[in-house]
């Protein structure tokens, strides 16, 4: 287990210019991510107790988050995403139509925002740097990170990559935590207990999700 416990006050323009604010872009579909599921569970045929079977979350769980009640985690929209047999950007995004996408910074998507799973916390902010691409398996994304008291572990299938772009990262995979800062990465199979969280009050990392 790696402990530190001075945090390093990093202030580079290159990864304040990378970075941008999470708040820039054109809006987008924000908190859509519960009507998504709705739509493509109804879709598939699927009543929402054969998906609380499929997940094992509850069914006043589920409820909650088709409603928009709840806004879930990406760990969370993954499990769903296997279940309803589809790729995880089209329950965080949306479907996309073209070939390719060239995303410039003032062009970024705001896409969704979640809460700790008791909604008492913010938890993540994303925003999307791929939607347009028709049939992608991974979901690229800029995603600003709160400090988050609730720990709410992540088992799922899929592949990670993360990238610190700003601020210090808190890390858990399995049982052991890393404090991860600005240049540092990290790549992990999903189905490894994890939880990520922002150490300072606030960060901003680079996320490639892969299911």
């Amino acid at each position: 287990m790696e402990k530190k416990d001075k945090i390093p006050h990093i202030n580079l323009d290159y990864f304040e210019d990378l970075t941008g604010n999470i708040k820039n872009g054109e809006k987008g579909n924000v908190d859509e991510v519960g009507n998504r599921i709705k739509q493509l569970r109804e879709e598939r045929g699927i009543s929402i107790e054969a998906l609380s079977d499929l997940t094992g979350f509850e069914i006043s769980r589920l409820k909650d988050i088709e409603n928009g009640r709840e806004k879930p985690q990406l760990g969370t929209v993954m499990k769903l995403s296997k279940a309803l047999d589809a790729a995880v950007g089209h329950l965080v995004s949306g479907k996309g139509n073209k070939l390719y996408s060239i995303t410039r910074k003032n062009q970024r998507k705001p896409i969704s925002r979640s809460s700790s799973k008791t909604g008492s916390q913010n938890a993540y902010s994303y925003m999307s740097l791929a939607p347009e691409v028709q049939g992608r398996h991974m979901e690229a994304l800029i995603v600003q990170l709160e400090k988050m008291d609730d720990k709410e572990i992540s088992i799922h299938s899929g592949e990670e990559f993360i990238f610190v772009l700003d601020g210090v990262v808190n890390l858990t995979i399995g049982k052991d935590t890393y404090d991860i800062e600005p240049g540092d990465s990290a790549y992990y199979l999903s189905t490894t207990p994890h939880f990520i969280t922002a150490k300072t009050d606030k960060a901003t990392i680079l996320a490639v999700l892969y299911k």
